[in-house]
């Protein structure tokens, strides 16, 4: 099963210094349908202004990851953690038994980000930060392990999940496939690009919720950016 999820279908709100779009319910969207997908909770697709961003706030018992996409992000939180992710990078935060953290946008341009919430397998981890290079030319039509929680995936960040976030660059033309393991699931977002998922069209922002499925073959349509989550159920 396949299910696209257009950019347009997304929640949307507008707060002037964030434009954000919601692939599953959060803060003031609420979609019955749209509560998660196995253990990923949130995926918001978010555009900060320069000089801006998120103050210091609280969480607990949560895996978030930021994926930047264009520009770049800060970070500071209660542990003494700092540290700025750059487009392409990824940054990964246990919340945890409780963290305060900001996420703030110093930089002169608008910054864009995937921000992707995965539920932990269980409650009460010591909470941490983290963030790595990986570099983009190694993720050329390939799908690479950024964050994960199953064992063996020892180049990836770390997360408190049985879930793997990944990315891959395609250049026009090219296609990369996608294993999913039984009793796996998949979301699949579009970061930059056009791409065909079998016979759907995805677009520039678009998803796609997937369950029941073994092995997919995404081809590019154009250059693109693809970004996705695998977790159980």
């Amino acid at each position: 099963m396949i299910e696209l999820r257009p950019f347009a279908s997304l929640g949307h709100a507008d707060h002037g210094w964030l434009k954000a779009a919601h692939h599953f319910s959060f803060a003031e969207y609420r979609d019955p349908s749209r509560m998660g997908w196995g253990a990923l909770r949130v995926w918001n697709d978010d555009e900060i202004a320069p000089n801006t961003g998120f103050p210091a706030h609280p969480h607990r018992d949560m895996e978030i990851i930021t994926y930047v996409r264009t520009g770049a992000i800060s970070h500071k939180d209660s542990l003494g953690n700092e540290g700025r992710t750059e487009a392409g990078q990824v940054q990964v935060m246990s919340a945890g038994t409780g963290i305060v953290h900001s996420e703030v946008n110093i930089e002169p341009v608008t910054t864009t980000l995937f921000q992707i919430w995965i539920l932990p397998d269980r409650r009460g981890h010591a909470p941490s930060w983290g963030t790595r290079p990986f570099p983009v030319e190694a993720r050329d039509n390939r799908l690479v392990t950024l964050a994960s929680g199953v064992e063996g995936d020892e180049d990836a960040l770390r997360i408190n999940a049985t879930a793997r976030v990944k990315a891959a660059t395609l250049r026009a033309g090219s296609a990369v496939q996608w294993e999913l393991a039984p009793g796996w699931s998949g979301y699949v977002v579009l970061a930059s690009g056009a791409a065909r998922l079998r016979d759907l069209m995805l677009h520039k922002r678009d998803g796609a919720a997937i369950r029941d499925e073994r092995t997919l073959i995404i081809h590019a349509e154009q250059d693109s950016e693809i970004v996705v989550v695998e977790t159980i159920g």
